[in-house]
């Protein structure tokens, strides 16, 4: 589990990575990308402001999944990790790890998990 702060990443409302997060995310994934038994999945997460934009993103929903998007098209392009292994998810405001500090709120946060589909199979049999 990595949890990423925003302000590393992004500027505000923007899901463009900035200098100094790309380099974190390429150095991430370069460590990752001889884990092929690793399922990934990154999740965006934004604080509770409104977006009020009229083009993209329009809500703390686009913001959250075009962010983890970013992310996963970094790691990909600068390492040989393999699409399949990814996911890119929004979580929007919904999932604050402190309702009183919005700085906190608004993160990147990469799950690491073994892939269990051997397991359920062995299970199934």
């Amino acid at each position: 589990y990595v949890s990423l702060e925003a302000k590393l990443l992004f500027a505000s409302g923007s899901t463009v990575v900035e200098t100094e997060g790309k380099r974190a995310l390429v150095d991430l994934a370069k460590v990752l990308e001889n884990e092929k038994d690793m399922e990934i999945v990154v999740e965006g997460h934004t604080d509770t402001d409104k977006l009020s934009s009229t083009s993209h993103p329009k809500s703390n929903w686009e913001l959250s999944v075009l962010r983890a998007t970013s992310v996963v098209e970094i790691m990909t392009a600068n390492s040989k990790m393999n699409p399949a292994q990814l996911m890119a998810a929004g979580r929007s405001e919904f999932h604050p790890v402190d309702p009183k500090d919005k700085a906190k709120n608004r993160r990147i946060e990469i799950i690491i998990s073994p892939n269990l589909n051997e397991l359920f199979q062995l299970i199934g049999q």
